[in-house]
């Protein structure tokens, strides 16, 4: 065991040398891994300051607005400017985020107790159309009860005469967990960091050896093929774990560039934060390393080894989404799958809820089973490979 691991030592030096000459494919990934924070918080943010800025404008495009004074007047009490808006048709009235539409008339339907017909018109294939619309619709409720309550003043009933119920808002999330809403993504990302810092270190460290020629004389050393195996192996999940490690430190300094201050006081990750990303990676690094181990082993080029590896890149990517689809929250056999349990781990994380520690050891006894069902693959083709 003591030679095992002395000449495994020897083996993953190598496969580490090696992986850093390739200085062109090294620095892709690097790049890419830092840089991505930066971008996503910055899309992020940006996106979120423009909804807050078209919500700070507090402008209500409106047509036939002097048919209806008293709406009008409401609305200008609650703090809306009334912008009118000549009538349009077509496209012209669809590039419009939301319109209020008031026909003549409106004044004498009321006077006469009638309900007065006025059009809300978005379109819901415009983002900012939808917001908009629902807080025209909250408008003109507000104006329907305040009449109601006049008229019920009116005739001397006291308007809390209809109310059956005084309801009360609670809201028992916490601030990790209302921005969990939109950092949500943040841990996809991470992973697929894993995945990509992963691949070129695992299909250079078998198909690529194979291809140039250099695998035959490397299994004449008096090194075992379980060595071997497990030196290429710690090698691959150190490299896929230190681009993990930089891609979860890339949204520490990115936070500054996040424009809305709602966003800002939501996205809560620190140091803290980082570390447990890194922690719950280490079981996905050591499984991704090993798979790809096993599919690449089998090719005889990088072409076709890049072609191979598509189906677990596919599977780890796809894997998460079914607990972004999931509506009933995180299930206990989210835990038992590699990628999802991760990217559940990972959500806890941004929630504030801590790590399960039931999750961990869940996800660490999947890793080991699938490493070692990898490497053991990957050690018997090895060892024909060496026969022949």
């Amino acid at each position: 065991m003591r030679r095992t691991l002395r000449d495994a030592f020897v083996v993953v030096k190598k496969e580490l040398l090696d992986a850093l000459r390739d200085r062109r494919t090294l620095m892709v990934v690097l790049l890419s891994a830092v840089a991505m924070g930066p971008v996503l918080l910055a899309a992020l943010s940006g996106i979120v300051a423009a909804i807050e800025e078209r919500a700070e404008q507090r402008v209500v495009h409106a047509s036939g607005i002097e048919h209806a004074p008293t709406l009008a007047n409401y609305i200008e009490r609650q703090g809306f400017r009334i912008e009118p808006v000549a009538p349009a048709a077509g496209a012209a009235r669809r590039a419009m985020p939301a319109l209020l539409i008031v026909e003549p008339g409106f004044e004498e339907q009321l006077a006469r107790g009638e309900p007065a017909e006025v059009t809300v018109q978005s379109d819901g294939g415009q983002r900012d159309s939808g917001p908009d619309g629902a807080r025209l619709l909250r408008l003109l409720e507000g104006f329907d009860r305040e009449r109601a309550a006049l008229l019920l003043a009116v005739r001397g009933v006291p308007p809390a005469a209809l109310r059956s119920l005084d309801v009360q808002q609670r809201d028992l999330a916490g601030t990790g967990a209302r921005g969990a809403q939109f950092t949500g993504m943040v841990p996809f990302f991470v992973i697929m960091a894993v995945v990509y810092g992963a691949l070129g270190a695992a299909l250079d460290t078998t198909a690529g050896e194979r291809e140039r020629g250099s695998l035959e004389p490397l299994l004449s050393n008096p090194v075992g093929p379980v060595a071997l195996v497990l030196g290429k192996w710690a090698a691959v999940a150190a490299v896929g774990l230190a681009i993990a490690v930089l891609s979860a430190a890339s949204f520490l300094p990115a936070q500054g560039l996040i424009r809305s201050e709602a966003l800002r006081a939501l996205f809560q990750f620190g140091p803290r934060e980082a570390v447990a990303f890194v922690l719950v990676l280490v079981p996905l690094a050591a499984t991704v390393a090993a798979l790809l181990m096993a599919v690449a082993i089998r090719c005889k080029s990088f072409k076709e080894a890049q072609a191979a590896s598509t189906g677990v890149i596919l599977a780890v990517s796809l894997l998460p989404l079914i607990a972004v689809f999931d509506q009933g929250g995180g299930k206990p056999w989210f835990a038992w799958v590699p990628a999802l349990g991760q990217h559940s781990l990972m959500n806890q994380v941004l929630r504030g809820e801590g790590l399960s520690v039931a999750g961990i050891a869940a996800s660490v006894l999947v890793a080991a089973v699938l490493v070692a069902a990898g490497l053991g693959y990957v050690a018997l083709r090895l060892r024909q490979a060496a026969v022949r």
